[in-house]
């Protein structure tokens, strides 16, 4: 393993040694947590790169150190896809990580996607604000990705959401996908104490590259608008993302 300090980028030779290392961490966090607020708020995401963190979040020894009981998850965009459908995000990670634990189904709140893209956004809007009450709406670890294109979560380059800053949650449709989404906006996304990006693939490295070195774009690279108010920031990539760094 690699760390460039300055970059606060961890490189590992293997998806398999990122994710035992992003479950480290998840556990770190967690236990902090515990110890100073009495919960730990955890907010996931999806696509194949988190999948690997699941199972192994979901197994022995991993499993065993977290608290279930006092874990509140939640999803920082959701595909606006059936609840059933393999592709929509809290379905894997229940069937892959969330099934396999003692997490009560009270502390689970997956985006409402039956509803239309809007009025799901504008309910997990209010989930949000409710959980949070009088708090300042803050999650002890958001958990992110990236895609090829460089947005993170679903602000997609050229997209309004990426400018939305009056609302917690957004909706657009994506063209580059041809589907309606729903995503936390980045001033919630940047007010978690703790924001964990794991990138994956040879196919990241240009994104990953541009994120990194060229000009604050956030039209072109969404996820450069990824920095927290008052929190730590976490790259945990593979070899093959890291290529062109």
């Amino acid at each position: 393993m690699n760390r460039d300090k300055n970059k606060e980028i961890q490189v590992f030779d293997t998806a398999e040694q990122l994710s035992d290392a992003a479950a480290s961490l998840i556990i770190e966090l967690s236990d902090q947590a515990l110890r100073e607020r009495g919960r730990f708020l955890l907010s996931l995401s999806g696509g194949r790169t988190p999948e690997q963190l699941y199972h192994t979040l979901a197994s022995p020894p991993a499993r065993d150190r977290l608290q279930w009981d006092k874990t509140y998850v939640f999803w920082g965009d959701e595909r606006c896809l059936p609840m059933d459908n393999p592709e929509n995000n809290a379905f894997m990670a229940r069937q892959v990580l969330l099934s396999k634990t003692v997490i009560p189904s009270e502390n689970i709140f997956p985006m409402p996607v039956n509803l239309t893209p809007a009025g799901a956004a504008k309910a997990y809007e209010q989930t949000i604000s409710d959980f949070f009450g009088h708090e300042e709406p803050r999650f002890d670890c958001m958990l992110l990705g990236l895609g090829a294109d460089a947005h993170t979560a679903s602000l997609f380059p050229g997209t309004m959401a990426v400018h939305d800053k009056e609302h917690l949650v957004a909706e657009q449709y994506v063209e580059e996908v041809q589907m309606f989404r729903v995503t936390m906006t980045a001033p919630l996304i940047n007010n978690s104490r703790n924001i964990i990006f794991l990138v994956a693939g040879k196919t990241k490295a240009h994104a990953l590259q541009q994120v990194m070195t060229a000009a604050f774009d956030p039209d072109k690279y969404p996820a450069q608008l990824i920095q927290p108010v008052d929190g730590n920031i976490y790259w945990l990539v593979d070899k093959e993302a890291a290529a062109l760094l």
